[in-house]
């Protein structure tokens, strides 16, 4: 009785775990898209409807280098390089879908992300992203820029193909993380990570790397992650403290991890964590995995 009114309570308080945290499903193209292999957007404003098909080319299929731009109701597929790199502040991408993309093999992984580049100003919303052989978001790969990314109702999983692609084969599962962050090594100030309502499924072996985790939250990072649900993981949320370039500070709280093997592990003896009002399933082997101390 007590259980069950805990998690009435909580649900109360975090609505998008009743509802099912993630986009809303129809994230996509519109009727009658514009077919591309590639766009470059080199002015502001927004586009819209646009069907970027990368037949299996490589590098970044869409190229934003210019500031305040929305991209909304696209799709992203096919292809062995980058879906989306950002290259300017005020980006936001919405309702789009990415998926399939795909470098290296299986046995051999190759980076090839949804949505990467500069942090920024960045907002990712009501976006699904799936099946790439990187990580679904990472920024900075280059190590040069800081700023803030907001990701919100949104999608990001990953699991076995369903037929082949690329240099894959059926039933392999590509990708290392839904989000990996990277900042420079003189960063003054923390970038900051705010993600929120989203679903997070799949990443579990076997994989094409040893450790999968959904969030991998490392280096001089500020990051926020509410109202999230995990299922499916080998590791839900990674957290690794201080080295090279610093360690994340992260504050979790109303989120839902289940059916996985680690739900927050904690690296590197990494300070100022705080939790609050999270739902454990059971079906999870541990709910806290602290190695090294």
């Amino acid at each position: 009785m007590r259980l069950s009114l805990l998690l009435s309570f909580l649900l109360a308080c975090h609505p998008a775990l009743a509802e099912e945290a993630g986009s809303d499903g129809k994230a996509g193209c519109l009727e009658n898209p514009k077919l591309v292999s590639r766009l470059l957007i080199t002015e502001p404003g927004i586009y819209e409807n646009f069907l970027v098909d990368g037949k299996w080319e490589a590098g970044n299929r869409v190229k934003i280098t210019a500031a305040n731009v929305t991209l909304r109701n696209c799709e992203i597929r096919n292809a062995t390089g980058n879906g989306i790199a950002i290259f300017a502040d005020n980006v936001t991408i919405e309702n789009c879908r990415i998926h399939h993309l795909l470098a290296g093999t299986f046995k051999d992984q190759k980076d090839a992300h949804g949505i990467t580049g500069r942090w920024g100003k960045t907002i990712i919303r009501n976006c699904e992203i799936h099946h790439t052989s990187g990580d679904s978001v990472q920024f900075d790969p280059d190590r040069g820029s800081t700023g803030k990314a907001i990701i919100e109702r949104c999608t990001f999983w990953t699991g076995p193909l369903p037929e082949d692609a690329a240099g894959f084969r059926k039933g392999e599962t590509p990708g290392e993380n839904a989000m990996d962050t990277k900042v420079p090594p003189d960063a003054k100030d923390r970038c900051v990570l705010v993600i929120r309502d989203s679903l997070f499924h799949g990443w579990r072996q076997p994989g094409q790397i040893g450790l999968l985790a959904a969030l991998n939250l490392k280096e001089h990072i500020s990051a926020t992650v509410t109202g999230c649900v995990f299922r499916g993981n080998q590791v839900a949320l990674r957290l690794r403290g201080p080295g090279e370039h610093g360690g994340a500070l992260v504050t979790i709280s109303g989120c839902s991890i289940d059916d996985g093997d680690t739900g927050i592990r904690i690296e590197d003896k990494l300070e100022g964590l705080r939790t609050d009002k999270i739902i454990f399933g059971k079906n999870l082997v541990r709910e806290y995995h602290r190695p090294g101390g």
